[in-house]
């Protein structure tokens, strides 16, 4: 027999609200994924105009959706809360730092430590959620974060160095994503992206000055397709992450971190196929390593699953 009344209603909903947290995390990783062909399109430009391009541009499509969306009060709201600005303004400069450097790391030919960085960030989620969210690790995530710390081991020993490029991208998302989770119950997605655009926009639009007084810049001597690329940099930006957040704030941190999976897989193969990226034996021991803390995360979170469809059927009838 089915539970009925309020019990069925709040069931629907929280299944209703977990599959559209996955799909808008597998939307956000998907087009993550395959930003290094985006990247690759656009040289001559450098890491730094990029990012700045982006931010400005992804203002201007924020206006938009603000705008179409008639949330003027609800971005309002945001400033004046000081909790909210505050944490959201932390964010702007995480992902900062995150697009520095990982569009360094795809224009300098260095996508497969960038996607390493991706790789990795699962684990970086999960512990995460269990030193700062408090959340429990079973036995099986224990062992993951255990072999992930032996792949990094082993991947600074091939690289002869701190693979810097993986661990910053790791770290900087990671918390990205943590200080999205916490401010995501007060402020949508748009809102949320909105304040944090409008926090860099600044800075960006004063750098995109710097470089055209300087001659560095691309954006207006490349051509009309160099130009009309960049500037769709904006939507390119902003998708994803609006994607992102919206997922952030349905779905646990352990969760996110799982989701994470598939724009790694994309990066890694575009900087095999397409960029012809070398892999040493000795990489390709280390990606082994945290490919293999990967599966175990994956087999936790299907037998986890199971146990939770389970249960669940025990409650309806």
């Amino acid at each position: 027999m089915k539970p009925v009344g309020p019990k069925a209603v709040e069931l629907k909903a929280v299944d209703k609200d977990t599959t559209a947290g996955v799909l808008f995390g597998i939307g956000a990783y998907g087009l993550w994924g395959l930003l290094p062909l985006y990247f690759f399109a656009l040289q001559p430009a450098g890491a730094v105009e990029i990012v700045a391009n982006r931010v400005v541009w992804s203002l201007l499509f924020c206006v938009l959706l603000i705008t179409v969306t008639r949330s003027w009060s609800a971005l309002a709201a945001a400033f004046r809360d000081r909790s909210i600005f505050g944490t959201l303004s932390i964010a702007a400069a995480l992902i900062a730092v995150n697009w520095l450097t990982y569009t360094y790391g795809v224009t300098t030919g260095q996508a497969v430590e960038a996607s390493l960085g991706y790789f990795i960030n699962p684990l970086v989620s999960v512990l995460l959620g269990v030193f700062v969210l408090k959340e429990r690790l079973r036995p099986l995530q224990w062992a993951a974060v255990g072999i992930g710390f032996i792949a990094v081991g082993v991947l600074t020993v091939s690289y002869g160095k701190l693979p810097w490029i993986a661990l910053t991208l790791a770290v900087s998302f990671g918390l990205y994503g943590f200080v999205k989770k916490r401010v995501g119950p007060k402020v949508d997605a748009v809102t949320s992206l909105s304040v944090e655009t409008m926090v860099l926009a600044p800075l960006a639009a004063a750098t995109m000055v710097f470089l055209g007084v300087s001659g560095a810049a691309t954006l207006a001597n490349q051509g009309p397709g160099h130009f009309w690329l960049l500037v769709a940099s904006g939507v390119i930006t902003a998708v994803p992450l609006l994607f992102f957040g919206a997922s952030a704030r349905r779905l646990p941190m352990t969760t996110i971190g799982l989701l994470q999976y598939f724009a790694p897989v994309l990066q890694f193969v575009v900087a095999l196929v397409v960029f012809r990226e070398a892999m040493t034996t000795g990489r390709w021991i280390g990606f082994g390593v945290v490919w293999l803390a990967l599966l175990v995360l994956t087999v936790d979170m299907l037998l986890t699953a199971r146990k939770n469809s389970v249960a669940k059927k025990l409650v309806r009838t």
